[in-house]
């Protein structure tokens, strides 16, 4: 995206001038126009299919032609308008946003107001947020379009103050001329307008004039957030839209046969409608908590469902069967080991929920969705209604790790508003979230890796899970469709895994396979996908294999990777981490590292497995080992707000610590034990660590590289590669803790527990 080498229009545009429009408005709207070009450089073949093109590169690749159709506007009051297409859940990217338009427009800050867009079907594969892609997809566009309209006010002003385009300063929002005339950018937002749509061309701030981009700012949200008043979907006030529940079935994917009360629950205080639906019987009253008594009261009879009668056990084996051989075993030695990873909940802090407004011509939803576009095209489809009467619109989200890439609440809440013919505002519980919501699919990974002396010969992984739902395709109905399909699901998984992967050490003749199995469980993409547990399970094996070689397993990483990048985050940890150090009995050191998406990372943990720490009370809670110390370094080459990419690190540094000892569901008789988060123990104040270091390296690339996600695998596999130094024994089951089940489970009948009433008595 950096211009063409080629012949015609395109030769003149340079590394930094690009091409895009001001389109026909009242006030001024810019946008980019950009074009796939051919690599300025013919690389060499690679071994690593993911140097070449990865899942990053596909989708931005996707996203490109629709560029043209995102817009900044300059408002009259002097403030810029964007409508990013993507979903803010927490990861700051608003914020990052209004850096890139800040910076090109020399506008304050708090002057542009990024909003979230409704969905819009128009932009086919540029409405996903996923794959820590918005960044790097969106990093040009944006700031062409801005530079665009910095073009456009100049011009404007030039006119205005009767000076040369070239004696003009913009400079705080604010267009300054030599004699110290000046005129804000709000009263040319008229002016610079344009009656038709034009095409101009247009260069970007060059990085060494960057005075936004690159240094660390605060959230623009931070203070609506900790004030209570951002607003979330159950936030808004959309008229008559009361709260609604579902009563669920007490395995996963159960069905209503029949319900016993109907008419006596329908008479209880505060409810105004109970309706059968395809998920379960959906409850409305007048506040959630005459939708929980509701619920608790209906008695139901449920038919089977999708995973009866399975339990960890069934679908361990399961995996076994579908197993990918591993070939004969060479005649040199080998390493080897087998790994299994438990299903883990894919809770998001805000709890899965949708405000729902269906008429009999009409639909209008509110979710936080990262995939809004096949969210209205399932939506319509699902109603009998056009496409263009269907409105969705995207709220800002409380967390999702990949829950929301799933619309299930909106298409829920969308279901019981045409059914009962009256708005609903539906949120589900948590007890909902952990035994019905989208889980990270349980697994294992088998690895074997042949040597002599001190070259490794070869590199073998055989992947095996149960099958990951990637029904949200690439953004829209026509992918998310061929995800679905009995074939397509197969090569959708295969393709999203190989290009998701990379192999960065020189491991000989390297090989990943991936073999899915078993549908029957509510899966989703989950933070990271396949590499938490694929990453895992090589560097345990790293592990071994440098013992075997009777290396340090700092130095065989070292050694083994492949440049000097990678090399030099493993190098800062150890050294910020003083790697090596000694350490009492039973606490050790672990290291390990981690490349996707055209960045690369490393972590050092140190873990306490003394008794005494083990074995400390916790009420109602796994204990276990702590982590007392993480440094972890990332390079993602141009960090667009370092304090947002540190905090970014921070969430994927505790994400790696929980799927590493505590996090995970216990599925028992075709349902999972865990009931919240009081029984899923997600990484809790006494399993953080004291000591926390975030690097980031510096870096001269014009480019972002992808961070969303990057932290969570090298943060795991560090923890387990210290767990196994510490003890002795390679951990080969994660969670490390899942076999103590520290709590008795609540039923599933009825779907929700009664809520706590000894708060009181733990208060310290």
């Amino acid at each position: 995206m950096t211009g063409s080498n080629g012949d015609g229009p395109a030769e003149a545009i340079g590394r930094r001038r690009f091409l895009g429009y001001v389109l026909a408005a009242p006030t001024l709207v810019a946008a980019a126009e950009l074009r796939p070009t051919p690599a300025a450089d013919a690389r060499l073949p690679s071994p690593e299919l993911t140097e070449l093109l990865d899942l990053n590169d596909m989708m931005t690749a996707a996203a490109l032609p629709t560029s043209g159709l995102i817009s900044v506007e300059v408002n009259r009051d002097g403030t810029v308008s964007f409508a990013l297409p993507r979903a803010e859940v927490g990861q700051g990217i608003t914020t990052s946003t209004a850096m890139l338009i800040a910076e090109e427009m020399a506008v304050p800050l708090e002057r542009v107001r990024v909003t979230l867009a409704d969905a819009r079907p128009e932009l086919l594969f540029n409405q996903l947020t996923g794959g820590s892609n918005t960044t790097i997809a969106t990093y040009i566009p944006i700031r062409v379009a801005a530079a665009i309209a910095r073009l456009r006010l100049l011009a404007a002003a030039a006119t205005e103050l009767g000076s040369a385009v070239t004696d003009l300063t913009l400079k705080a929002g604010v267009i300054t001329d030599r004699s110290g005339g000046g005129i804000d950018i709000g009263a040319l937002a008229e002016k610079a307008a344009s009656m038709r749509t034009r095409q101009v061309s247009v260069e970007l701030t060059s990085r060494e004039s960057f005075t936004v981009i690159g240094r660390p700012h605060n959230r623009i949200d931070a203070l609506e957030a900790v004030t209570g008043r951002k607003k979330f979907a159950m936030d808004l006030d959309v008229p008559d839209a009361k709260p609604t529940m579902v009563c669920r079935p007490p395995t996963i994917n159960g069905k209503v046969g029949s319900v016993a009360n109907l008419a006596e629950v329908r008479t209880m205080p505060g409810v105004t409608d109970v309706v059968v639906i395809s998920t379960g019987v959906a409850v409305r009253a007048e506040t959630f908590g005459q939708c929980i008594d509701a619920v608790r009261a209906l008695r139901v009879s449920w038919k089977p469902g999708s995973a009866e009668g399975k339990s960890d056990e069934t679908v361990l084996r399961e995996l076994e069967a579908a197993e990918l051989p591993l070939g004969l075993r060479p005649p040199t030695p080998t390493v080897e080991g087998k790994f299994t990873f438990y299903f883990r909940s894919n809770s998001a802090l805000e709890p899965n929920c949708a405000i729902a407004d269906v008429r009999a011509d009409r639909a209008e939803i509110w979710s936080a969705l990262k995939s809004p576009i096949v969210a209205k095209q399932t939506i319509a489809a699902k109603l009998g209604l056009p496409l263009g009467r269907v409105t969705v619109h995207v709220t800002e989200g409380g967390g999702s790790f990949g829950r929301k890439l799933f619309f299930d609440a909106a298409l829920e809440a969308a279901e019981v508003s045409q059914r009962i013919g009256k708005p609903v505002k539906l949120m589900w519980h948590r007890a909902d979230d952990s035994r019905q919501g989208r889980t990270h699919s349980m697994a294992t990974s088998r690895v074997r890796v042949a040597y002599a002396g001190d070259t490794v010969l070869s590199y073998k992984q055989r992947h095996t899970s149960v099958s990951t739902d990637l029904g949200h395709g690439l953004g829209e109905i026509i992918t998310a469709m061929a995800a679905r399909l009995p074939v397509g699901d197969i090569g959708f998984s295969e393709t999203f895994f190989q290009l998701s992967q990379a192999m960065s050490y020189d491991f000989g003749v390297s090989s990943r396979l991936l073999s899915e199995t078993d549908k029957g469980f509510n899966t989703g993409s989950m933070r990271n996908v396949y590499s938490p547990d694929v990453t895992c399970a090589r560097e345990l094996i790293v592990d071994r294999l440098a013992a075997r070689m009777g290396k340090d397993p700092y130095r065989f990483r070292h050694d083994f990777l492949r440049d000097d990048r990678s090399r030099a985050v493993l190098a800062k940890v150890a050294e910020a981490g003083n790697w090596g150090r000694p350490m009492p009995a039973d606490t050790a050191q672990g290291i390990a590292f981690h490349a996707e998406y055209k960045s690369v990372s490393a972590a050092l943990v140190e873990i306490d497995c003394r008794p005494e720490t083990v074995n400390r009370p916790i009420r109602d809670g796994v204990t276990g080992p702590r982590v007392t110390k993480v440094v972890f370094a990332v390079d993602v080459g141009l960090a667009v707000n370092p304090r947002g990419l540190e905090a970014q690190m921070m969430g994927c540094i505790m994400d790696g610590i929980a799927l590493a000892l505590t996090s995970s569901l216990h599925l028992r008789d075709g349902y999972f034990l865990e009931a919240s988060w009081d029984n899923y123990f997600y990484t809790r104040q006494w399993n953080t660590p004291p000591e926390l270091q975030i690097i980031v390296m510096p870096s001269a690339s014009e480019k972002p590289g992808g961070a969303g996600e990057l932290g969570v695998a090298a943060s795991m596999a560090a923890v387990a590669c210290a767990y196994g130094r510490a003890t002795g024994t390679m951990p080969t089951s994660f969670p490390i803790n899942h076999g103590t089940l520290s709590f008795t489970p609540k039923p599933t009948i009825p779907p929700i527990p009664p809520s706590p009433t000894d708060g009181l008595n733990h208060a310290r």
